[in-house]
């Protein structure tokens, strides 16, 4: 039952369900052998956190959000679950998985006739992928994202997930801003603004500096 408090509120439009900060923390994955797929998850270099005895707990490198496996905690089939992990340079990651001894499917982009083999061409955000599974098929889609849609991110709000992220935008931005250089002719004493400017367009979907 809706509190008074609660009650006035919402009739006086003081606040509405779109103002509700919610933040997605931790995905639920099933699997048959919690050993197994813990030695899996550490391979994948993803951390490993402290929770509860019973709860096994893993959170891949720059993101917010986990994964969590362990005895009744999903009633779903083993192997059912699908997701996508997001990454800055999709043959880079792929490459260092390989390396590490993990299985991954080839790269490849999607296209209106159906999936092709290697990356976008254009390496455009949101088209290159590559499918990694864990041992028990649970499957996980590797996006390659470097520049979200518009208003995907709201409030023009930036962020890095870690260092290896924020480096690879700045690489990014300092190649866009060459270009941007020879468009102009001439050397830009601003560029770091230049720079912040390009950052945030590429995590809002804003028009990026000329």
């Amino acid at each position: 039952m809706m509190s008074p408090k609660s009650a006035q509120g919402a009739a006086s439009g003081g606040s509405s369900i779109e103002s509700v900060d919610v933040k997605l923390e931790v995905i639920v994955i099933p699997v048959s052998d919690v050993d197994r797929a813990k030695a899996f998850y550490e391979r994948l270099g993803w951390r490993l956190d402290q929770t509860p005895p019973g709860i096994v707990q893993l959170t891949p490198h720059g993101s917010a959000c986990s994964v969590q496996f362990g005895p009744g905690l999903t009633p779903a089939a083993p192997g059912s679950a699908v997701a996508y992990l997001v990454v800055s340079d999709i043959e880079a990651a792929h490459d260092t998985l390989v390396a590490a001894g993990v299985e991954v499917g080839d790269v490849f982009h999607v296209s209106p006739d159906g999936p092709v083999d290697g990356p976008d061409p254009q390496r455009r955000s949101y088209f290159s992928r590559a499918t990694l599974r864990d041992p028990d098929g649970n499957t996980w889609l590797l996006q390659e994202i470097t520049t979200r849609l518009p208003g995907r991110v709201e409030g023009g709000l930036t962020s890095f997930g870690s260092t290896s992220d924020l480096a690879d935008a700045l690489r990014r931005a300092a190649a866009a801003h060459g270009e941007h250089e020879k468009r102009t002719g001439q050397h830009d004493d601003n560029w770091p603004d230049w720079y912040a400017a390009y950052l945030v367009s590429e995590q809002s979907g804003a028009k990026p500096p000329e």
